[in-house]
């Protein structure tokens, strides 16, 4: 029996609209860009859509005006996202979702990481001379854990939904069969991967056109074998990609080229209920993913450390306050690197890592005035024990309900390897094991034995979705991509609005910052002063300005009014509210 999330009606999904009309919607998203009108947040009294492709906002959109509720929109976003934004949005990967009711006064977690095959092992990506071998754990069939989305989605919908699979899915399964306009980022990103999509011929067969040129923006894209598939799946339930025909495409697959992945994996593989991390930070209740992510232990830590610092009165971005900030990152990452992996596994100190006392000693050891090198900086001992390319959305219904989504395939295009006649991408999630203790993955983030391989093991993430609530309110939905930078975008963006008094837009454009332990570095973003700097570099901080981090999608409600903030930073990007 389903659970009861409220909702007023139950209807069916209207489909997208075609292919003119949704040219001139990306004309006119794309023209709201330049205008600069995605500056003030956009507003919302019955529902709010946060994602990072406009037409998967549309169809959630959709779902919210045709009487669904969040969960409902949620699932009907995230098979949107694996058309539309095959980058990251898939079905041949995994993730996490947080749901909180106000109506129940709860907030739930539903796991659907990936899992290692069962043939997989400890030493599976050593090469000969007992080193890492990155080309396996990333490009190459071993490199698949067993996916998660489509089961994690169902059982969403089955427990919190109102609306069918099939009414759920019909708006993916249009985009996929007749098509979509094609965006200028969607374009570039298939031209700059083109030599690692291109070396598989299932891959090149869907990426590109028969003569091997690219989609040009304004150009149609359809998406044929994934279409089949989706519209399998609508039809037979999530079982079919486990057990029917889809799963034996994708086995047949693995065995083409040396993969795991066999029939009994898929058949074995099941979403978990998670209770979520909680923690408080002046006042508000702060709901993100526990294990085997990594992301909200370490984001309710961060915070606690911060909390004994007035940091609104050193101000938003000033050297202190990205100092203290950046002191108290090292400190959490230094943790995640030994005491973080599947609590199915392995004992995670979870209630010591969380603790206000904890925090409390960490700041002990921070200097106000100096940076810490990180080669003196050890994991601490709490007591007692207990991607880059991802994509996130948020969502919240008029009924109360909230949802905060994060899930991915790995890198950009996970693997780049496509299943072949099933047309959707593999991850490449083996590779955020640990493939040998101490040596840093793609992230650069160290491992440790709590993350070694193992069979049926979920990986270690750093994906965040989080909901902060005020009062028994939801109050903040947010979360991002990002690899290893996910935990501090999401980190910040809670800071912006509670301790800036920043509203959601600004909270999600403002420049960031980040600092993994190792290597000892502080990342930042363009957009902070040069005094700033300076001051930071006198600490003794090694600077870095590099590339643009994150992607959170993130919406706030004050005084019954839901406000939409949209990265900019992501050019597909929307927030619409009802």
């Amino acid at each position: 029996m389903r659970e009861k999330f409220h909702h007023l009606s139950r209807r069916c999904v209207m489909g997208m609209v075609g292919g003119v009309m949704l040219l001139v919607s990306t004309m006119a998203y794309s023209a709201a860009i330049l205008e600069g009108e995605r500056m003030s947040p956009v507003q919302g009294k019955e529902g709010m859509v946060v994602t990072s492709h406009f037409l998967a906002t549309q169809s959630a959109q959709d779902v919210l005006k045709n009487g669904g509720n969040a969960i409902d929109a949620a699932v009907t976003a995230a098979f949107s996202l694996a058309v539309t934004q095959p980058r990251s949005g898939n079905i041949g990967g995994g993730g996490f979702m947080l749901i909180s009711s106000e109506q129940n006064d709860e907030v739930v977690a539903i796991d659907y990481r990936e899992k290692a095959p069962i043939k997989a092992t400890v030493d599976m990506f050593l090469d000969k001379e007992g080193n890492a071998d990155s080309q396996l754990s990333r490009y190459s069939h071993l490199a698949a854990g067993v996916p998660g989305t489509v089961a994690g989605l169902a059982l969403a919908l089955e427990k919190y939904g109102t609306i069918s699979l099939k009414e759920a899915m019909a708006p993916a399964i249009k985009l996929a069969e007749e098509g979509f306009v094609v965006t200028p980022r969607f374009s570039d990103g298939l031209k700059q991967k083109e030599k690692m999509l291109a070396k598989w011929t299932s891959s090149a067969k869907i990426f590109y056109k028969p003569d091997g040129s690219f989609y040009e923006p304004g150009e149609l894209f359809v998406q044929k074998d994934l279409a089949a598939t989706l519209r399998r799946i609508s039809e037979k339930g999530a079982k079919e990609f486990y057990e029917g025909q889809t799963a034996e495409l994708l086995v047949a697959e693995m065995a083409k080229h040396g993969g795991l992945i066999t029939m009994e994996d898929m058949k074995n593989y099941s979403p978990t209920m998670r209770e979520p991390v909680h923690g408080t930070y002046r006042g508000h209740d702060i709901y993100s993913m526990s294990s085997p992510s990594s992301g909200g232990v370490h984001v309710v830590q961060i915070l606690n450390i911060l909390e004994g610092y007035p940091v609104s009165e050193y101000g938003h971005n000033s050297a202190q306050t990205i100092h203290l900030m950046a002191e108290a990152m090292k400190r959490a990452y230094a943790d995640r690197s030994f005491y973080l992996g599947d609590e199915d596994f392995v004992k995670v100190p979870l209630k010591g890592l969380i603790s206000k006392d904890y925090a409390a000693k960490i700041r002990e050891g921070i200097d106000a005035k100096k940076a810490t090198p990180s080669s003196t900086i050890v994991p601490g001992k709490p007591e007692p024990y207990e991607s880059n390319e991802t994509t996130h959305f948020s969502i919240i219904d008029k009924f109360g309900n909230a949802v905060s989504n994060t899930y991915t395939i790995n890198f950009s295009y996970g693997s780049g390897i496509v299943v072949e006649g099933a047309g959707f991408l593999l991850n490449n999630e083996m590779d955020d094991f640990s493939a040998k203790p101490g040596v840093p993955n793609a992230y650069g983030l160290i491992g440790g034995e709590a993350n070694k391989i193992e069979p049926n093991k979920r990986m270690l993430s750093s994906m965040s979705p989080t909901i902060v609530k005020n009062q028994g309110k939801n109050f903040l939905v947010t979360g991002s991509p990002g690899g290893s930078r996910i935990i501090t975008t999401t980190l910040q963006v809670i800071m912006n609005v509670i301790d800036h008094g920043l509203n959601i837009q600004s909270a999600v454009a403002a420049p960031r910052i980040h600092h993994q332990w190792l290597p000892d570095e502080l990342r930042i973003e363009e957009g902070l002063s040069g005094d700033t700097i300076k001051i930071l570099q006198e600490k003794g901080h090694q600077v870095k300005q590099k590339t643009s981090m994150g992607a959170i999608q993130s919406i706030m409600v004050k005084d019954g009014i839901m406000y939409g903030g949209a990265d900019p930073r992501r050019s597909t990007a929307l927030a619409a509210g009802l």
